[in-house]
């Protein structure tokens, strides 16, 4: 099924936005835009909600948690 693919790709997408993360990538690079261009629109709203973690982003998680349940419903 073409959405559950979207949904694995996407969640890719997530993976690679936080080891890129992890290695202070230059935020000028052509992947660093493509990356959050893709990610930070659904990223930050979770940001907003969840309560500050000391430094700790788990939006990512929550993210692919999600997707992963949406992803189970379809099936």
């Amino acid at each position: 099924m073409l959405i559950i693919r979207l949904i694995d790709l996407y969640s890719l997408v997530v993976l690679v936005a936080v080891v890129l993360s992890w290695v202070r990538a230059d935020r000028r690079s052509r992947l660093v835009t493509v990356v959050e261009g893709l990610t930070e629109p659904a990223l930050q709203p979770i940001r907003r909600v969840l309560p500050p973690m000391g430094g700790l982003d788990l939006s990512p998680m929550v993210l692919l948690i999600a997707l992963q349940v949406l992803k189970g419903l379809l099936r």
